[in-house]
């Protein structure tokens, strides 16, 4: 359930997406490896980055703003975490992806932040005793290719402690594989549709709301996002005959 406001009164309203649609877009996908003319980074290439990003990181403390996968599944090891405001950027599935959660067939969609607005979200605090290998974790998993060096960056955000450099990946992506500004109706025939070796585009989003809902945070494109998901996998699956549309 999730609690909004309405003239006033706080009303509670529950996900329409559920497991079971999601369990309806999943299917086995095989692995096509890379993107064609992406270039995996090498150990090398990884680990000056990962060395670059801890002597920028400073003395004090690393947070990584999360918006997305991070927020429900950290390929690092936290210490704390705040509540966190990020103006200036939003959501947007806009990062277009044969792979991972789509394929040659049908592409899926990924999210990344783009300009303008107020993204909310979770700052977590990374662990200071082996700061270096948690970064080498973070770019391996986030990074991967020589092409995507480009998509990691500092941001301020706002929290409860005040105003905070945190690392954040994919922000402020270009390219020709950038699909901005989609329609909703558009960006959910996508999502209810696309599935890769990693899972679907579906999963992925009932997987972000759910646990951006579990720390209050409540936003209006991915819930309506959500509402439209469900719909159009249940017109998939469950299309009316000629006789019920009479």
């Amino acid at each position: 359930m999730h609690e909004v406001e309405s003239d006033g009164v706080r009303v509670l309203r529950q996900m329409v997406l559920t497991p079971d649609h999601v369990a309806l877009t999943l299917r086995p996908e095989p692995d096509h490896g890379p993107e064609p003319g992406w270039t995996l980074l090498s150990d090398d290439e990884i680990d000056q980055l990962a060395q670059r990003l801890a002597k920028e990181s400073g003395d004090g403390p690393l947070w990584v703003f999360a918006y997305g996968s991070l927020i429900w599944k950290p390929d690092f090891d936290a210490i704390g975490h705040l509540r966190a405001s990020a103006y200036g950027w939003h959501r947007s599935f806009c990062l277009r992806m044969n792979r991972w959660r789509g394929s040659p067939q049908q592409f899926g969609l990924m999210m990344a932040l783009e300009r303008g607005g107020r993204c909310d979200g979770v700052v977590y605090r990374v662990r200071d005793d082996d700061r270096l290998d948690q970064i080498r974790r973070m770019v391996r998993r986030e990074i991967r290719f020589r092409d995507n060096i480009g998509m990691v960056r500092w941001i301020r955000v706002h929290t409860t402690q005040g105003r905070m450099p945190a690392l954040v990946f994919w922000a402020g992506p270009t390219g020709e594989r950038i699909l901005s500004r989609l329609p909703l109706d558009e960006v959910a025939h996508v999502l209810a549709r696309a599935c890769g070796p990693a899972g679907s585009c579906a999963e992925y989003l009932f997987n972000t709301v759910l646990h951006l809902k579990e720390f209050g945070i409540h936003d209006r494109n991915l819930w309506r996002l959500q509402e439209l998901v469900a719909r159009e996998i249940e017109d998939l699956h469950f299309p009316l005959s000629g006789e019920a549309a009479e």
